[in-house]
């Protein structure tokens, strides 16, 4: 059975890779899958995006309380194999993960300073903040929406037509 088959069954897949570490200069390139897949991969992090006019704020019902859920329980090899990767990916420099690529829409906004505070969620290893939208807050869909229409105004039913994240373009 082919991993594809696998993995649209649901089986969990990883991807390694060994390398020798002795070479003068090591490049990302030298990974196959990413020389195959060149065009997936970014070629730069740029960072926060741009301040906008749009920003996501966060407005609370008075007298509510954030709400508080203890992280996921993962067995434990599947913590031991996290807390590995996290150490490798620290020890080289990493100090920002995400999940989806930087590019992706709702990344694209940044979170007012003040609602910050607002978005802090807790793992094992620690609490964290947003400091772009994050995905599966109410507003959102429509922020992102406010932000879409705005970037992209002087084009709309002339030859583009935009719905969340999709873009039509027609001539």
């Amino acid at each position: 059975m082919s991993a594809q088959k696998c993995m649209r069954k649901g089986c969990e897949a990883y991807l390694a890779y060994i390398m020798n570490t002795k070479e003068s200069e090591l490049k990302i390139e030298s990974v196959l899958i990413v020389s195959e897949y060149s065009d997936v991969f970014s070629e730069e992090l740029p960072g926060l995006p741009p301040i906008r006019e749009i920003e996501f704020g966060i407005d609370l019902v008075p007298g509510t309380s954030p709400i508080s859920i203890a992280p996921y329980r993962m067995a434990p090899t599947k913590l031991k194999e996290l807390k590995v990767q996290l150490q490798e990916l620290t020890d080289k420099g990493a100090t920002v993960f995400s999940k989806i690529d930087l590019r992706s829409g709702y990344y694209q906004l940044r979170v007012k300073d003040s609602d910050v505070p607002k978005t802090t969620f807790r793992t094992r290893y620690g609490h964290y903040e947003f400091l772009v939208m994050p995905f599966g807050l109410t507003n959102a869909p429509t922020v992102f929406m406010d932000l879409m229409n705005w970037i992209f105004r002087p084009y709309l039913d002339n030859f583009m037509v935009v719905f969340t994240d999709d873009i039509l373009i027609y001539t």
